[in-house]
C-alpha cells in the first residue's frame, strides 16, 4: 500500500490584476497576458504584498479550457523577496467561464482552478518554501485572483 499524500494550508495569495491584453488566436488556442498589479498574502508564517509586476500568461484552449503559468514575486513583512512561478489549469461549464472572461462574478466552486506554485527566495526563513510540494485552489474574480497555497507533507 502507497503512503497517503497529506496537505496542510499554509497562506493566501491575493493578486491584483489589471486588463487582459490578448495576442489572439495562436494556433490552439488563445494567448492572453494579465498583469498583476498588487495584492496581498496572508498567512500564519507568511504575511507580506504582492509586488506590482508579473503577469498570467494564458492560454484559452478550443474547449475552455484554460492553462495558467503566473510569474510574479512576493515581498514578505520582514523585507525577503519571494519569486512565484505558478502553473495550473481552470475548468467549467463553458457558459461560466465565458461569463467570467467578461468579468462577470461566477461562484467559484464551480470552476476547477488548480495550481502547482514553486517559490525561490535567498531569505533563510523563508527557505521551507523550496523544500516542499505546494498546491493550491483558486478563484478567478473581475479584478484580482484569490489563491488558497497548501503544503504537500
Amino acid at each position: 500500500m502507497s503512503p497517503q499524500i497529506e496537505t496542510k494550508y499554509v497562506f493566501t495569495i491575493t493578486a491584483r490584476i489589471a486588463e487582459v491584453t490578448t495576442a489572439g488566436d495562436i494556433g490552439h488556442g488563445v494567448r492572453r497576458i494579465i498583469p498583476i498589479i498588487g495584492g496581498e498574502v496572508r498567512g500564519e508564517k507568511v504575511n507580506g504584498k504582492v509586488l506590482p509586476f508579473g503577469a498570467d500568461f494564458q492560454i484559452i484552449r478550443p474547449n475552455e479550457l484554460i492553462d495558467l503559468e503566473a510569474k510574479y514575486a512576493f515581498e514578505t513583512d520582514d523585507g525577503a523577496i519571494v519569486y512565484v512561478e505558478n502553473k495550473g489549469i481552470r475548468f467549467g461549464p463553458v457558459d461560466l467561464l465565458q461569463r467570467l472572461r467578461r468579468g462577470e462574478p461566477v461562484d467559484p466552486k464551480l470552476i476547477y482552478f488548480r495550481t502547482v506554485p514553486k517559490f525561490e527566495t535567498g531569505a533563510e526563513k523563508y527557505r521551507w518554501l523550496m523544500e516542499y510540494i505546494f498546491v493550491a485552489s483558486a478563484a478567478r474574480h473581475a479584478d484580482r485572483v484569490v489563491i488558497d497555497v497548501h503544503q504537500v507533507l
